[in-house]
């Protein structure tokens, strides 16, 4: 009667194991031998013969048939341990395409790039006498013809990078001057002066003769010229912007206004289509171009209120136009990066230091600055990721003016301790490499299928 919960006992262990597999979601797979794979002679003698030896001991047997199992053992490669084949071997890996069809770049890294030296010292230095120790002036210019212009008191020099030549261009009445600042024409001809009286003069640096004098553009002293094409940009002590025509007689073609103070940084993006200036009144303007002429309440794109104290340092980027940075006086010390489409601020370093000038790299992605107070230091950044590449230290007053050279390899910094000194920060862009030939299309040593 009690055959059932016996035989529910007496269940052998093994089949409730292969039931609950057989129930459960694992093991599911069948796994079925490759009968091709397999040596079935081996798979009889293991079965039949190559077990007794060890696990079914015989009696002793004579030395030859020792010596004979031995033989048999290594004819039947004994030491195998798998007799069942899943799967045959995978075949031996052959390269169907010889690696000499493809170009060495897509097979090999791209070395990396050597780190460029920098050198620690000025390459030259000369003097500056009489050199106005005025943050918001713009005394220093190189331009296109690599001939670099300097203002000392009243008299405009010419300092000639190709063979070391030095002219003076002219020298300023006492009650006009003095010169208030500086700036190349594109064609690297002809020159404005900015003076301490609010007038701007016009040179032929060539001919060695002044063409006209603007009047009438500002009240008093002119700090800051900025040339777009034709028109000369102008910005004053009496925070007032002006746009003139030097090809016509009525020179004034636009006014902006938005500074109250001293207009003390202008410069134009490389289309022309934007201006930026700065100020003593701590502000940042984007002006277009196609705004001035509009019926808009207000003629600037942007007005900046970020800095804290005078903004003159301005540079545009090179390699992308709508971007623009900025640096701030002693309270601020601050360098800024602007989206100057959207007017959004990219990012901010305090440098420790007031901010004099900025210069960008015409060949790699790097920013230099000039400092006053306490280093006097030129510092050399990597953008975006603003890390300091070099910090170049010999004046022993505030950096006030830099120039870039036209091959952009060297810069001229001129600074309060009245020394001009010529530095190689930016080195010499890499030379371009000839164009590689066209690779050979992939098997075109071989036989084309017709």
């Amino acid at each position: 009667m009690d055959a059932g919960p016996n035989k529910v006992q007496s269940r052998s262990p093994l089949q409730e194991r292969v039931r609950q597999r057989k129930c459960s979601g694992e093991n599911l797979d069948r796994f079925i031998p490759n009968r091709s794979a397999m040596d079935f002679d081996y798979a009889h003698y293991m079965l039949t013969e190559g077990k007794k030896g060890k696990e079914n001991p015989v009696a002793a047997c004579s030395p030859s048939r020792e010596a004979y199992q031995k033989k048999l053992a290594e004819a039947f490669n004994m030491n195998r341990t798998r007799i069942l084949a899943f799967k045959n071997k995978p075949p031996t890996l052959i390269d169907p395409i010889p690696k000499e069809f493809f170009s060495s770049s897509v097979h090999q890294s791209k070395p990396a790039k050597p780190r460029r030296h920098i050198p620690q010292s000025s390459e030259r230095t000369l003097d500056a006498p009489e050199l106005v120790d005025d943050f918001y002036l713009n005394l220093l210019d190189w331009g296109s013809s690599n001939v670099l212009a300097i203002a000392l008191s009243n008299t405009v020099y010419l300092w000639d990078a190709s063979n070391g030549s030095t002219s003076e261009l002219v020298t300023i009445d006492d009650e006009d001057g003095p010169v208030t600042s500086v700036s190349w024409a594109p064609d690297g001809r002809h020159m404005a002066i900015g003076l301490n009286n609010s007038h701007v003069q016009i040179w032929d640096s060539t001919a060695n003769r002044q063409l006209r004098t603007l009047r009438g553009c500002h009240r008093s002293r002119v700090d800051s010229l900025a040339w777009n094409n034709h028109i000369l940009t102008t910005g004053g002590m009496d925070g007032k912007i002006i746009n003139n025509d030097v090809r016509v007689r009525e020179h004034i073609v636009e006014t902006y206004s938005g500074h109250q103070q001293e207009v003390c940084g202008l410069k134009w993006s490389a289309s022309g289509q934007q201006l930026a200036s700065g100020g003593n009144d701590n502000l940042l303007f984007i002006w277009d171009r196609s705004m001035a002429s509009s019926n808009s309440p207000t003629q600037w794109l942007h007005r900046v209120e970020d800095h804290t104290a005078a903004v003159k340092a301005l540079a545009w980027c090179p390699f992308q136009g709508n971007l623009l940075a900025s640096g701030g006086g002693g309270g601020d010390q601050c360098i800024k990066f602007w989206n100057t489409h959207t007017g959004a601020c990219l990012n901010s370093v305090n440098t420790g230091s007031q901010v004099c000038s900025l210069l960008w790299s015409k060949h790699e992605r790097e920013l230099l600055s000039s400092h006053g107070f306490t280093q006097n230091q030129l510092t050399l950044w990597k953008y975006p990721s603003m890390v300091k590449m070099a910090e170049l230290t010999g004046h022993t007053s505030r950096v006030l003016f830099m120039a870039q050279s036209p091959d952009g390899n060297t810069v001229a910094s001129a600074a309060g301790d009245e020394t001009l000194r010529f530095w190689n920060v930016f080195g010499s862009p890499e030379v371009a490499k000839a164009a590689p030939k066209a690779n050979p299309e992939p098997f075109a040593h071989l036989s084309r299928i017709r």
